[in-house]
């Protein structure tokens, strides 16, 4: 394969990736609205039918992937970092996003769980002691601006506003514990591959929603109607397994300031879907929040060009 058609295949899985998380906070709200079912158990269901590809992944690459080249054994400490990633990261910000999209539209929650770039800059600030420059503190500005904007016509203090404010506060949270995941899966991800991380983390953040489930939800909860189940099966292959792995592939042949720019069609795509699809409010200052939130981000996710 010539390295032009490496790119363009590359671009496409890219854009693969983004279309396909950008629809997750639709069937999840699709979920909702077919049935009553609780963030509890359709986290269950998402994360145990995905359970068998993420641990066929992994047996396939700790006998060698593609190359047939077995990797380097994963070491007590780098274990420990995927359990306590895979339970931040993604059990738990999942978890998040599930309660947030209760009580936000989901191209409000997408908006805001977009904003993830900017506290992966705040908390490198703060932790990593590393000053920030004026194009950075201008894009933080803009971003959460842009968010005050898309927020503003929906607060009240009537008990929908406070729900609504309920829903932002979760969203917020799960962009945060996906920056931290992020800042803190870094090193780990370059020891042991991303691909391998990806899988196991996935694995490794099955437990708490099993868990989760069997404490506080009935057996029954699992009586799901035909049409629920199908939206439980699209959010599980083409809002999470496939996506993953194509964002993660993509990563590899376009590198991250090229693949920042094609995920700044997920918001997008997420509103106009909304808005469509699950007939959301969008409005103009809605609109001119969301260009703010988008605009942020990708000053931070773009590295400037060496001059």
């Amino acid at each position: 394969m010539n390295s032009a058609s490496y790119r363009a295949w590359g671009l496409i899985l890219a854009l693969g990736g983004v279309i396909g998380f950008s629809f997750r906070p639709i069937l999840i709200k699709l979920c909702y609205g077919e049935h009553a079912i609780t963030p509890v158990t359709l986290l269950f269901l998402r994360m145990t039918v995905s359970l068998p590809v993420f641990a066929a992944i992994a047996w396939w690459l700790a006998r060698g992937g593609a190359s047939g080249v077995r990797p380097a054994s994963i070491t007590g400490r780098e274990w420990a970092g995927i359990a306590l990633l895979g339970f931040v990261g993604y059990s738990g910000a999942s978890f998040l996003d599930f309660l947030a999209l209760q009580y936000v539209g989901a191209g409000v929650g997408r908006l805001i769980n977009f904003l993830y770039p900017t506290m992966v800059l705040a908390l490198t600030f703060v932790f990593l002691h590393k000053s920030p420059t004026r194009r950075e503190i201008g894009a933080l500005v803009m971003s959460y601006a842009g968010i005050a904007l898309v927020v503003s016509n929906q607060l009240s203090t009537g008990s929908e506003g406070r729900l609504f404010v309920f829903g932002v506060l979760f969203c917020l949270a799960n962009a945060l514990c996906y920056a931290v995941y992020l800042v803190a899966g870094g090193e780990l991800t370059r020891r042991i591959g991303s691909m391998r991380f990806t899988a196991w983390t996935m694995m490794v953040a099955t437990v708490p929603a099993v868990l989760q489930f069997l404490v506080l939800e009935p057996v029954s909860a699992l009586d799901l109607p035909p049409k629920a189940w199908f939206y439980v099966l699209l959010l599980v292959v083409f809002a999470t397994i496939l996506p993953v792995f194509m964002v993660a592939e993509a990563l590899r042949r376009i590198g991250a300031n090229h693949f920042a720019m094609i995920g700044a069609l997920s918001p997008v795509v997420t509103v106009l879907a909304g808005a469509i699809g699950l007939e959301e409010p969008l409005t103009v200052l809605q609109a001119l929040g969301g260009v703010l939130v988008v605009a942020g981000v990708l000053l931070v996710s773009l590295k400037p060009r060496a001059a």
